[in-house]
């Protein structure tokens, strides 16, 4: 197959999107930037995106799950309706990218370019409110808490799509490593679910000299998480994907006393429902029947994040078209032998409404390549208009005249 030439940063900002000064957002996204905000307390970042959509004509909503915002435009009287949603929130990272629109919050950073995310619906908010070429109704939702998982559920639970009802949702983030003007579409599952477990192994405490006379929790929880290591490598099929990994181990003071009480974490991933489900019956057991073995007692809080993302077919087809529309076949990434190893709570609106999570190149080298959750990332605002020429192009093809 013929490779389309690179787009290079000119290109997209002159040809892509030429109804609105792209130079305008590019300043909006570094503002957000230097001004970061964690979590649900994204009150800045969310007026200034509700005051935007309401200048621009959109009917806005704030407060949806504690502090998410939902801008709708209806054109003629079509009956289609599309939702595209944009993270909003930062991360607790001390950034280190000495740029001039650096973080003005010591230990808080855009460190995985939703600053960028926001700039981008933003900017297809302003093309698609400046045109008439649509007909149907358009939902830009706005989301807070990504990072911690937290904020779709949130959103959903207060009733984002029976107030704004859509009929599919979309939504992208950047990939630092890949070039710009390149897009990532694939369909099936993408990302992996989030899950956590804190254990506590509980024996009897006494002196190091005398374990004998001690139920030691030290060992038991040694035996526990070395077991774990086999779930994946003796569960999960070698053509599917799981992850359980100890974040942290918390027992004991000093030298020669045994401890009462041991705690570790772990953070569960897998790519299936039915492979999570897998994963976590087998961690249960484990920790129960290994703990049962050396004469401790185990607790477990096991809780689920957000499941795995997954694509569905028709809605990642019409996505995969509008790319190659914008960029050319050869820029367009359709199959991967596997997705993302990490995890986005997306999920949670892909669960109720068909939909499509795409990928947008970020940039390599020097240019945009350095890892999100990085002191040194910085969103590459070449990208900015190719991302909102594809927000503009799909809401056209969605909604059609």
């Amino acid at each position: 197959m013929t490779r389309a030439p690179t787009l290079k940063p000119h290109h997209l900002m002159r040809h892509l999107l030429p109804e609105i000064d792209v130079d305008a957002f590019v300043d909006i996204r570094r503002q957000i930037h230097a001004h970061p905000e964690l979590g649900f307390e994204v009150g800045t970042t969310s007026e200034l995106v509700a005051s935007l959509l309401e200048e621009w004509g959109y009917e806005v909503h704030r407060g949806i799950g504690k502090s998410g915002v939902v801008g709708q435009l209806t054109r003629g009287s079509g009956k289609r309706r599309l939702g595209i949603r944009a993270d909003m929130d930062a991360l607790p990272i001390v950034e280190a990218t000495g740029l001039a629109y650096a973080s003005q919050i010591q230990g808080r950073m855009h460190a995985c370019g939703h600053d960028g995310h926001t700039a981008i619906l933003l900017a297809a908010a302003k093309a698609l409110a400046d045109g008439p070429d649509f007909d149907g109704t358009l939902n830009l939702i706005f989301q807070p808490d990504e990072e911690n998982l937290c904020g779709a559920r949130a959103m959903i639970e207060d009733g984002l799509f029976e107030r704004f009802p859509c009929d599919a949702v979309y939504a992208l983030h950047n990939i630092p490593g890949i070039q710009v003007g390149t897009f990532h579409v694939l369909t099936g599952s993408l990302s992996l679910s989030s899950d956590v477990a804190d254990v506590t192994i509980r024996g009897v405490g006494g002196h190091g000299a005398m374990p004998h006379r001690a139920r030691d929790p030290i060992s038991a929880s040694a035996a526990i998480i070395t077991a774990l290591q086999t779930v994946v490598a003796r569960n999960v099929a070698p053509d599917d994907y799981a992850v359980v990994s100890v974040g942290f181990i918390q027992g004991g003071a000093t030298h020669n006393v045994i401890p009462e009480c041991v705690k570790f974490g772990l953070n569960v991933r897998a790519s299936r429902e039915d492979t999570r489900a897998l994963v976590e019956q087998r961690i249960r057991e484990i920790v129960a029947l290994t703990a049962q073995a050396h004469g401790v007692e185990a607790l477990i809080d096991y809780r689920q994040l957000t499941p795995p993302v997954v694509n569905t077919e028709a809605e990642t087809q019409l996505a995969q078209r509008v790319c190659v529309e914008l960029v050319g076949a050869g820029n367009v990434v359709t199959q991967a032998s596997r997705g993302l190893s990490g995890s986005e709570d997306f999920a949670w609106m892909l669960g109720r409404v068909p939909g499509c999570y795409l990928m947008l190149g970020n940039g390599q080298g020097d240019a945009g390549g350095c890892m999100v959750h990085n002191p040194g990332y910085d969103f590459n605002d070449a990208a900015l208009p190719l991302g909102a020429a594809l927000w503009v192009r799909l809401a056209r093809t969605f909604l059609v005249v």
